[in-house]
């Protein structure tokens, strides 16, 4: 039982569970000398997993340079899509409010409908990036994202701004969901938690960011030009997209994954032994051996590599693909990571969504400037965090394998969650600090610390079902977007109103108490997330109603 991870006793190697550090002194029933390992002092004994090809074009084996700008570019998307599409009009509120002559409920609805749309073309991004990959993905939510944000800088009425949100909500879906499948096609295990982590910032801090930018934008040049600035921006984002960002996607054969195979796991019900383990690495051996004896794989040159389909990566029914996302939710885990991850995040977008409502008005009387500025809070206690578990999460899980003989069990991405409850403490601060109508200081501190701990709830979940459960990955980050985008929109409904009529302290001491809940619930996960593991693997139910997964493909 290590780290308190119940152990299973009935799959030889279950899914997920790694031989990651190879030192024999700490695992000599385990040979792993066929297996390819990373490279330097401090990667030497680490067994690389997934295992790379021979193929120069499988992205485990692009150099770390291309596969960094990969994720900048992306990243960038990121920042100024999902990131910044929905928190934009925020500080801004109430000036456009008064501008159109609507009500700030009427504004805030603008954000939701563009959510609605997001969860709604979710399962049909799932459904394509699994059968022509994913670049054609990215390439239509940018394209998507600037045509939307044309027709709002161009908007003159509340229908045609309108009309410019909702197309805005087509960019959402792969940036806020494919990213995360894109980082297990290009990095090994060992080096997932760094990039997830600046993932997870992107999406929860910088939006914070946003309201800090854009209010003094709105306050000194009128909210149309927060529109015009975007269009330059997303222009520039599509074309480094289009000759940057090759197609991650890629079939490795199946003996390769070891983080996620269990073939002869399923045929057998007792214990690995040395002669079992020998024997998987011998068939690994040799299927390297056969690969190598035909011509070698040739590289891709640039402009092969801008290819927009690279040809069809399943031939499931596009029906069973679209309904892939809500399927995998018989998932304990994937309902799990769906559920308290979308719901966490909810909570501090409805900050942003009551924000002008609390502060625009007396007593605090601020400006749209001065809504904006207090995002200054959320976006440093989101960058906090996400930089405090960037530089802990690999180091930690590898201090825990070294600890565990060498063994990596995903379930040790989950222990930064303690700090989560953080979440639930800076939440209730928050909902104390603007029912009394105190210190706007202490309201911008307690709402960073919120996220500060909501930071570190959302990134371990992500990590840990990224390495746990590789193979429907992307149908999980899927469906995380549509419960997430389907709350925003249901809180842009009712959210002001709510905090109008009861008071804005009766609003966040409710996410508060739930934000506490939400990060206890991820100690049964923790202790039994490896038999469940063998369970799913064992009786996978998509498996059992005809739909495969990356493992099978």
């Amino acid at each position: 039982m290590p780290f308190g991870i119940l152990d299973d006793y009935i799959l030889p190697h279950v899914p997920g569970t790694v031989h990651l550090e190879e030192k024999q002194e700490d695992t000599p029933d385990v040979k792993t000398n066929g297996l390819k390992h990373g490279t330097g002092r401090r990667d030497q004994d680490i067994v690389l997993a997934p295992q790379p090809s021979d193929d120069p074009n499988d992205p485990l084996n692009w150099s770390m340079a291309k596969k960094v700008s990969i994720v900048a570019i992306l990243m960038f998307g990121a920042c100024i899509m999902p990131s910044c599409f929905g928190p934009m009009l925020s500080a801004g509120t109430a000036v456009i409010a008064i501008d159109l002559n609507t009500s700030i409920a009427d504004v805030t609805i603008l954000s939701g409908y563009q959510l609605l749309v997001a969860g709604c073309w979710g399962p049909f991004v799932s459904a394509l990036s699994r059968r022509y990959g994913k670049r054609p993905q990215f390439l239509f939510a940018s394209l998507m994202g600037l045509l939307g944000t044309i027709i709002c800088s161009a908007s003159k009425d509340y229908s045609t701004l309108r009309a410019g949100r909702v197309v805005q909500g087509f960019a959402f879906s792969a940036y806020e969901s494919l990213i995360f499948s894109a980082i297990a096609d290009l990095f090994y295990v060992h080096q997932r938690g760094l990039f997830t982590s600046i993932m997870s910032f992107t999406l929860a801090a910088v939006s914070n960011l946003t309201s800090v930018i854009c209010g003094p934008i709105t306050n000194n040049l009128g909210w149309h030009y927060l529109f015009h600035i975007l269009v330059a921006c997303l222009g520039f984002q599509l074309l480094l997209v289009l000759f940057f960002v090759p197609e991650t996607a890629y079939e490795r054969d199946v003996s390769l994954e070891i983080d996620e195979t269990a073939t002869e796991a399923v045929m057998t019900e007792k214990l690995p032994s040395v002669s079992e383990k020998d024997t998987e690495i011998a068939h690994l051996e040799t299927t390297r051996t056969q690969s190598s004896a035909g011509l070698p794989p040739q590289k891709k040159t640039f402009w092969q590599e801008l290819a927009i389909f690279t040809g069809r990566h399943s031939d499931e029914n596009i029906f069973t693909l679209i309904a892939a996302p809500i399927l995998v939710n018989l998932n304990v885990a994937a309902l799990w990571m769906v559920v308290m991850t979308g719901a966490v995040s909810s909570f501090y977008v409805s900050q942003s969504f009551v924000a002008a409502q609390i502060f625009f008005y007396p007593p605090y009387n601020l400006t749209a400037a001065g809504v904006g500025y207090l995002f200054v809070g959320p976006f440093l206690g989101g960058l906090l965090g996400s930089a405090v578990l960037a530089v802990m999460m690999d180091p930690l899980i590898l201090f825990c394998t070294k600890r565990n003989r060498g063994v990596y069990e995903p379930e040790f991405r989950l222990i930064p969650v303690i700090l989560g409850l953080l979440g639930g403490v800076g939440i209730v601060g928050y909902a104390t600090i603007v029912q009394a109508k105190d210190s706007l200081y202490l309201a911008a501190f307690f709402w960073g610390l919120g996220l500060f701990g909501i930071i570190f709830i959302v990134t371990p979940a992500n990590s840990y079902v990224i390495d746990a459960y590789r193979e429907i990955s992307s149908e999980m980050f899927i469906a995380n977007m549509m419960f997430k985008n389907f709350l925003f929109f249901g809180y842009s409904y009712f959210v002001n109103n709510w905090a109008a009529e009861k008071g804005p302290g009766q609003v966040f001491y409710v996410y508060g108490g739930l934000t506490f809940a939400m990060a206890l619930t991820t100690l049964p996960i923790y202790v039994w997330g490896k038999r469940y593991r063998s369970y799913w693997c064992r009786h996978n139910l998509l498996g059992m109603m005809g739909i495969r997964t990356h493992a099978e493909l």
